[in-house]
């Protein structure tokens, strides 16, 4: 009889410890859900808006997923409103300790609220503003733009290519030359014409500069640098041969050659990484391209010949061998030498530096 009490004693003993123990349990996740990490997203548009701002939601929003933080987003914030100023406030008070500000203006804008938080890590999708606690992020678009001017240059059939650009800032410039280097390899005879809209988002003023380079220009090949696809669509409707950013167009003809596009999860996932290691202020730039996955054209369309596919597959293949866009001979629209053989021009340059066309760009002021 006292050896059933002594048992009964101790599985007693045993019961309450496992209590305790799962009591503790419970209370522990409860804390850690509590403290989930907090990342702020602001952004340009909307999370539904087609090309920039979809992409890029549905980017970070994965990624936000995968690692079990919490995604706090801030939409329809226009550059250079004040806009973003109260917005990066608002995720502070949420309690937001990485903020991310996809939209090239931004950082620009607001210095002052930067310095305001140095314990927030910002990440900025803009390489020409620096501080202690911003780390400058984007995709090495440029090694897609190039594979672009290939299939451009191919398919032209009286040499004349237009180009819709926003702004002439480096972003932008980078892209714009290392189109034209790849339409130069392919047709050293080939114009590449460049017309503004001074915008990333403006459907009025996209689409009249893309009527002027087709209608009055005579190109037969347009692409942009925009958010949507206002340019592609437009040039669908005149019949014209066209290349896409960030997205193919939806229900485009076979005019629609392809797109240049980013995988924006694997970027995302990479930064938010970078900042939950604790080591968000070790890399000031984080620049990714297609050795990572992070850059490609889309699908081709039906009217891209296999002489075209052959030759993108070529100049892919030599980008993922280590060979740089720009790099070996290249000269200027002025005719200023601006890499010799067997060089390549620094990221720095290219990042921060680059006001200055490579030979073939032509700017249209019409």
């Amino acid at each position: 009889m006292k050896l059933n009490k002594k048992k009964r004693t101790a599985l007693l003993g045993i019961l309450v410890l496992l209590v305790v123990i799962l009591a503790a349990v419970l209370l522990f996740m409860g804390k850690s859900s509590s403290k989930k990490e907090k990342i702020g997203f602001i952004m340009t548009g909307s999370i539904g808006e087609e090309g920039w701002n979809e992409m890029h939601y549905e980017g970070v929003s994965e990624a936000c997923k995968n690692l079990g933080v919490e995604l706090y987003v801030k939409e329809n914030v226009i550059e250079f409103t004040g806009e973003c100023g109260p917005a990066i406030e608002d995720l502070v008070k949420q309690g937001c300790k990485m903020i991310i500000l996809s939209s090239y203006g931004y950082a620009e804008e607001v210095k002052d609220i930067i310095e305001k938080y140095p314990q927030i890590s910002f990440y900025n999708s803009s390489f020409e503003y620096h501080a202690d606690n911003v780390t400058s992020y984007f995709s090495r678009m440029y090694q897609a733009r190039y594979l672009a001017g290939i299939v451009a240059g191919m398919k032209t059939e009286n040499n004349k290519i237009g180009y819709v650009a926003a702004m002439p800032v480096s972003e932008v410039n980078r892209g714009i030359n290392a189109f034209t280097l790849g339409v130069k390899r392919v047709n050293p005879d080939a114009v590449v014409t460049v017309a503004w809209s001074n915008a990333w988002d403006n459907e009025e003023e996209e689409r009249k500069q893309a009527d002027k380079l087709i209608k009055d220009a005579g190109v037969d090949v347009i692409t942009y640098h925009q958010n949507q696809t206002y340019v592609a669509d437009e040039a669908d409707k005149l019949g014209v041969y066209s290349i896409g950013y960030h997205q193919r167009l939806n229900n485009g003809s076979d005019k629609h050659l392809t797109a240049v596009v980013g995988d924006w999860q694997s970027t995302y996932e990479a930064i938010i990484k970078q900042y939950l290691r604790g080591n968000s202020q070790d890399y000031k730039v984080y620049w990714v391209g297609m050795d990572e996955n992070a850059v490609k054209l889309a699908d081709f369309s039906a009217a891209v010949s296999e002489d075209i596919k052959s030759e993108v597959s070529k100049a892919t293949h030599e980008i993922l061998s280590g060979k740089d866009v720009f790099s070996g001979v290249i000269y200027d629209n002025e005719g200023k030498l601006r890499c010799k053989e067997k060089r390549a021009i620094r990221d720095e340059d290219l990042l921060e530096h680059f006001d200055w066309y490579v030979e073939g760009v032509e700017i249209y002021e019409k």
